[in-house]
């Protein structure tokens, strides 16, 4: 406001200094009514453009021309600048009309057309700058909308990405924690059972439990080494693969769950996360029948590998306890199917027609859920 009333106050004084004392109070008069609505006229454009015009169409009335008339193209600007079309064309309108009046009344004889087509001009050069400042501003809120709204998208894309990677990391905790505490818990109770027995047998079980503690000691450091670009250990220790499905089957072999693994074609060019997939998903299958099955059952991986997909199938001959229909209680069966989504797989879990229970899935290689979409 206070910018706004420079431009009155430099009317006023210029009306004071110019005019005869015997013309000062109308000139004035006018001069206010014209000039000082402006200075409220960013809050009420078009309230403000409608008193200047009624100020000026007094004046004219009156017969007093006053350098106060470019008020009206001040207004005229400020509302184009903060209204839309329609209203810019009418208040242009209405000052074009002025401006036509004023010279049909002001102008010298002969010399109506050059200061009518001055005076046009000004009116259209308020106009349009108005519009364009208004444009440019429309132009910068979409901007800076489209800015806030790639912000919150940038934001939202970054909790999934962390959502994502908690759940990665939960599964996999549970995949090895799981497995490994299972394979613990097979073998203590064994260990128990031998000590006096067969105590050889018994110190063999032992051992095989602090290598499996070992063991899962350092799955774990790898798995949470990936995540740090400063741990040596997930540099020192490569991911599990289908090479290590045969020292897996040696552990469930050990833990009382004799297991057999068939691997049809190669398997070198298949990706290092698609083979933890495949070890991760007969992991926690073995794991399955090792914790639901009794003494005795025996399971069977098979393995077949081509150039763009995966097949993973592991049976077992016990007991199918849980029906097909049942609610699982963990999240194995959860984790397991995630997992081969990942790969454009579907898992299929559940009892075989001739007894036992199997797990089946088809990897898709190159396809990886979050990657491909």
């Amino acid at each position: 406001m206070v910018g706004d009333s420079l431009l009155p106050a430099l009317l006023l004084l210029n009306i004071t200094t110019t005019r005869p004392l015997r013309e000062l109070p109308v000139a004035l008069a006018l001069t206010a009514a014209l000039a000082l609505p402006l200075v409220w006229r960013r809050r009420a454009p078009l309230t403000v453009f409608g008193t200047v015009a009624a100020a000026a169409f007094v004046q004219w009335l009156m017969d007093v021309p006053l350098p106060a008339d470019i008020a009206l193209l001040v207004a005229l600007y400020t509302a184009a600048a903060n209204s839309g079309l329609r209203a810019t064309f009418a208040a242009g309108a209405a000052v074009e009309g002025g401006a036509l009046l004023a010279c049909l009344r002001w102008a010298t004889q002969g010399a109506f057309l050059t200061p009518f087509v001055a005076v046009t001009a000004m009116v259209v050069a308020a106009a349009v700058l108005g519009v364009n400042v208004r444009t440019r501003g429309d132009y910068l809120a979409v901007l800076e909308e489209r800015a806030a709204r790639l912000e919150q998208e940038r934001d939202q894309q970054a909790r999934l990405a962390v959502a994502e990677e908690r759940t990665r990391i939960t599964r996999e905790m549970h995949d090895i924690v799981t497995h490994n505490l299972s394979v613990m818990v097979a073998l203590t109770d064994a260990a128990v059972y031998a000590q006096h027995r067969s105590p050889d047998r018994a110190t063999t079980a032992m051992q095989q439990i602090s290598e499996t503690g070992r063991q899962a000691l350092t799955d774990m450091r790898r798995s949470l080494g990936i995540l740090r670009t400063d741990e040596p250990e997930a540099e020192r220790h490569p991911l599990p693969g289908i090479a290590q499905l045969e020292p897996l089957a040696d552990q469930m072999c050990a833990a009382g769950l004799p297991t057999r693994v068939e691997v049809h074609g190669g398997y070198p060019h298949i990706p290092a996360t698609a083979q933890l997939t495949v070890y991760r998903l007969v992991q926690e299958a073995l794991t399955n029948t090792l914790k639901h099955t009794p003494t005795g059952t025996r399971a069977k991986v098979r393995i077949r590998c081509s150039a763009v997909t995966v097949t993973v199938d592991v049976t077992d001959n016990g007991p199918c306890s849980p029906p097909p229909d049942a609610e699982p209680s963990g999240h194995g069966i959860t984790g397991m199917r995630e997992r081969a989504a990942a790969y454009g797989g579907k898992l299929l879990a559940g009892p075989l027609p001739g007894g036992g229970w199997g797990v089946h899935t088809r990897l898709v290689l190159g396809t990886s859920g979050p990657a491909s979409a």
